[in-house]
């Protein structure tokens, strides 16, 4: 990853703001995610607050939107609607690397900072998904059940 804030990775991630809310007035924030080959990350959840769309740039993203799966891949595009059930994977063999917008602007960096803290405090272990889920609702995300 090049220019930007740098990297923050936990697991199979890394995510590296290129805009945060606040440089926008608060209107958008754009990241760059990086998933591994074969990985499949965050529990399914959904957030009230914000549009989420993700741009493929290289390699394919499967997303689970309530319950569909759409594949993503480069110069393919999603929005996930507020409070739409969701969650992602990379099912193939490349790592895959997505543009991922934010409207309005409210998650930051902070938010994968936390979570890389709960995951890294696991030592490898099962993360504590009590705090996980507290550093998600501080956020705006929901824990889908």
């Amino acid at each position: 990853m090049s220019g930007g804030s740098d990297a923050i990775r936990f697991g199979q991630l890394g995510i590296r703001f290129l805009l945060e809310g606040p440089n926008s007035g608060g209107s958008v924030a754009m990241f760059e995610l990086e998933v591994a080959a074969g990985a499949k990350v965050p529990a399914a959840h959904s957030h009230d607050g914000y549009e989420e769309t993700i741009y493929g740039l290289v390699g394919s993203l499967t997303r689970t939107v309530e319950g569909r799966s759409i594949e993503t891949g480069p110069g393919e595009v999603l929005c996930i609607p507020r409070g739409a059930v969701h969650r992602f994977e990379n099912l193939h063999g490349e790592d895959a690397k997505a543009l991922v917008v934010i409207t309005p602007g409210v998650l930051g960096p902070e938010y994968f900072r936390e979570v890389a803290d709960v995951l890294k405090a696991a030592a490898g272990g099962p993360p504590d998904v009590t705090a996980l889920g507290s550093v998600m609702r501080r956020h705006g995300l929901t824990p889908a059940p």
